[in-house]
C-alpha cells in the first residue's frame, strides 16, 4: 500500500474489511462480502451499542438515511444514482460501498463528452483480431462488463457528462442485465451474450450543477433509485470531514504538523461567510466561480499545510491559510479577486477588530495575497 499514490478503499482498509467479514454472521444478498448492516457500519463507523471488540472509524460523514437507502438499492436489481453539488462526497461514498460489497471499487467508467459505447460495453484487441479473428479472447471488456461477469459493482462517474447515445446503451444493461456481442457467432448457446451474475449493479454519480449538459432520459431515470446528497451545512459535521481528510494527508506525507482548532474555525467561518454572500448575490458575476464545497475547503487547508511544511516554519499560520484561500478560490481575474477583497474589507476587517485572535493575521495574509495576484 505504501507504493501507491492513492490506494483504493478495499486496499486501504483491507485489514478492517477482513475483520468485519470474519465476525459477520448476518444474511448477505447475492455474492456480497458483507451484510447490509456491516456495510453501513464500515462506512459510518461503530458505536458503543454495537458491542464490537474494536472501533471502526467513520469514513463518510452525512445522514445515515442516505447510506441506508443506497445499500437497500444495491440489494435490489436497480441502479443507484448519487446526485448532488460538487464536493459532497458522492464518489467517495460510491467507492466505499463498492469496497465493502465486492472488495473492488476500481471498475469505473468516467463520463465525459468523449465517452463512447465501447467504454461501457467492449472493444477489440486489433492485433489479436488480425491474427486469430474475433473471439472472446480478443475482446476487451469494459469495466461495466467485467462487473457483470464478476457479479460486482460497476461505477459510472459524472453520468450527465456523457452523451445520450452512451446513456441509452446503459438502459439495456440496467434492464436486461446482459450485453449482446453480435460480432461473435452463436454456436447454438450463449457464446455471443454476456450475462450479469447475481450481485451486479451500477452506482452512478451526477453533478447537480451539470443539469442541462446531457439530461437523463425518463427511461434511464426509471432504472435508477436517486439519492440526493446535500451540501454539508452543519459546521460540526464539516469540521469532522475536513479534519479527517487533513489527518489522512499528514499521514500520507509523514508530516508532523499541528492544525490548531482556532484556524480550523477560521476556515469554516470563512467558507460559511462566502456561501452566505453567494446566496445573497443578485447575479453570477457577484459570486465566486468556486462552488465553495467541503472538498474545496479541504483543498485550501491541504495547500496551506503543505506550503507551511515545505516553505514555512513547519507550523500552520493564519497568514498561510489566508494566502491559500485566496490562491485556491481565485479562478477568474479580476472578478474573483474583487469579491474576495470585498469580503476581507466588509466582513473580516470588522471581525478582526471585534474578536481579535487569528483574524487580524488572516486579514493581513489575505490582503497580501490579493495584492500579489492583482
Amino acid at each position: 500500500m505504501s507504493d501507491l499514490l492513492r490506494a483504493p478503499a478495499e486496499i486501504k482498509y483491507a485489514e478492517e474489511l477482513d475483520w468485519l467479514e470474519s465476525i459477520d454472521d448476518s444474511p448477505k444478498p447475492f455474492s456480497w462480502r458483507l451484510s447490509p448492516k456491516m456495510v453501513r457500519l464500515f462506512i459510518l463507523g461503530s458505536e458503543r451499542a454495537d458491542g464490537l471488540d474494536r472501533e471502526v472509524a467513520q469514513k463518510w460523514f452525512g445522514d445515515r438515511s442516505f447510506v441506508e437507502r443506497s445499500i437497500v438499492t444495491l440489494a435490489s436489481d436497480r441502479g443507484l444514482l448519487l446526485i448532488g453539488d460538487p464536493g459532497t462526497g458522492k464518489s467517495w461514498l460510491a467507492e466505499l460501498l463498492s469496497a465493502a460489497i465486492c472488495r473492488n471499487s476500481t471498475l469505473v467508467v468516467q463520463g465525459t463528452a468523449g465517452t463512447t459505447e465501447d467504454h461501457i460495453k467492449y472493444s477489440w484487441n486489433v492485433s489479436m483480431v488480425i491474427a486469430k479473428g474475433q473471439s472472446r479472447e480478443s475482446m476487451i471488456p469494459s469495466p461495466i462488463m467485467t462487473a457483470m461477469e464478476a457479479g460486482a459493482i460497476g461505477r459510472f462517474e459524472e453520468l450527465t457528462r456523457s452523451t445520450s447515445d452512451v446513456q441509452d446503451a446503459l438502459i439495456s444493461i440496467l434492464s436486461e442485465k446482459y450485453i449482446s456481442v453480435p460480432e461473435l457467432e452463436s454456436g447454438g448457446g450463449d457464446d455471443n451474450i454476456v450475462f450479469a451474475r447475481p450481485g451486479f449493479s451500477i452506482i452512478a454519480t451526477a453533478n447537480s450543477r451539470d443539469r442541462g449538459v446531457n439530461d437523463l432520459s425518463s427511461a434511464l431515470k426509471r432504472r435508477f433509485n436517486f439519492v440526493r446528497i446535500p451540501v454539508v451545512t452543519n459546521k460540526r459535521s464539516e469540521a469532522e470531514i475536513v479534519r479527517f481528510r487533513t489527518e489522512e494527508l499528514l499521514r500520507r506525507h509523514s508530516i508532523d504538523l499541528d492544525v490548531p482548532p482556532t484556524l480550523l474555525d477560521v476556515l469554516l467561518q470563512s467558507f460559511a461567510d462566502l456561501r452566505a454572500s453567494a446566496a445573497a448575490a443578485g447575479s453570477d458575476d457577484e459570486k465566486l466561480e468556486s462552488a465553495l464545497s467541503t472538498a474545496e475547503q479541504i483543498g485550501v487547508l491541504e495547500d496551506a499545510v503543505l506550503h507551511s511544511n515545505f516553505f514555512g516554519e513547519r507550523t500552520l499560520t493564519a497568514r498561510a491559510l489566508a494566502s491559500s484561500l485566496v490562491g485556491s478560490l481565485t479562478r477568474r481575474e479580476p472578478e474573483d479577486l474583487a469579491i474576495l477583497n470585498k469580503y476581507l474589507h466588509g466582513v473580516v476587517e470588522p471581525r478582526s477588530k471585534e474578536e481579535g485572535g487569528s483574524w487580524p493575521e488572516f486579514l493581513e495574509g489575505g490582503r497580501d495575497a490579493i495584492a500579489t495576484l492583482s
